[in-house]
């Protein structure tokens, strides 16, 4: 079935799946364009996972429309799959097998792929294609996992929590690459537990709680969703001044009239954690 809308690489609406008594999603919507990166943001057990796959196909829905790169993914057949890129949350290990070796295992399983050197130079390990995996890090090994999830040129990427465990160094590192993934056109749907890393990569943000989307925006605009009130803060003759204000210039103006100084003096506003928290319940 081709998908209507083909500016949209993944539309769901209505999607559920339970686990006995469990929701794990419930009458989820979302769209995803092509060349699109958006970034799936949630605590844990509030439907994350089950819904990349359920996209991917790994997991059949109870209830819902759900298309894929104009596909239903719960039948969709080889051909679909060949489209698709999946990085899983847990780093792959192939024991004694070289990196190169690896990769060219992984390309025999398709038709039309990058070559090895080449998807290898793109994820920063070039000069490690002669090492056993099992000698790799942490962060080299997620780097593969990318080369795997990517060997095909696939048109839509699903990252599942990939820097789970970087260090800050390490997690920048692998945001250039998706940046540049990104920038070569590939559609991007992650899921993170980093507001930092939504932040960094998505052009939206969904928000999920209890198994529903509850907010979807860029992260710029989500911090429309908590209180868009400014934090004014001074201290005057020693003690510490907190107001909240939609208009900070006119309330310093207002406490400094006179000639008073407001010492210490700075505004804040809501920031994405601020919006986070709120949305799912915890502020």
């Amino acid at each position: 079935m081709t998908n209507p809308d083909q500016s949209i690489a993944v539309q769901v609406r209505g999607m559920s799946k339970s686990y006995g008594r469990l929701h794990a999603v419930r009458e989820l919507d979302l769209d995803v364009a092509y060349g699109e990166v958006v970034a799936i943001l949630g605590p844990n057990g509030a439907g994350k996972t089950t819904t990349i796959e359920i996209l991917e196909g790994h997991r059949r829905r109870d209830a819902g429309h759900v298309r894929v790169l104009g596909e239903d993914p719960g039948n969709a057949g080889r051909g679909w799959r060949s489209r698709i890129g999946i990085v899983l949350q847990e780093a792959s290990d192939f024991g004694m097998l070289t990196v190169a070796e690896t990769v060219t295992m992984f390309a025999k399983c398709y038709g039309r792929v990058r070559e090895s050197g080449e998807v290898l130079d793109l994820v920063g390990l070039g000069s490690t294609s002669g090492s056993k995996v099992r000698t790799l890090s942490g962060g080299q090994r997620r780097r593969l996992d990318v080369a795997l999830g990517i060997i095909a040129m696939p048109e839509l990427l699903f990252l599942d929590e990939p820097t789970t465990g970087f260090d800050p160094e390490a997690r920048r590192q692998f945001w250039d690459l998706i940046r540049l993934l990104a920038r070569d056109g590939t559609t991007i749907v992650l899921t993170t537990h980093y507001l930092e890393e939504a932040a960094a990569l998505a052009d939206r943000v969904a928000v999920i709680a209890g198994g529903r989307v509850v907010a979807v925006d860029s992260p710029t605009r989500l911090t429309a969703h908590a209180n868009s009130a400014a934090t004014v803060r001074w201290v005057h003759d020693g003690e510490v001044h907190v107001e909240e204000t939609h208009h900070p210039t006119e309330l310093i103006r207002q406490r400094s009239a006179g000639g008073v100084e407001l010492g210490q003096l700075t505004v804040t506003r809501p920031t994405l954690e601020d919006a986070y928290l709120r949305l799912i319940g915890l502020q």
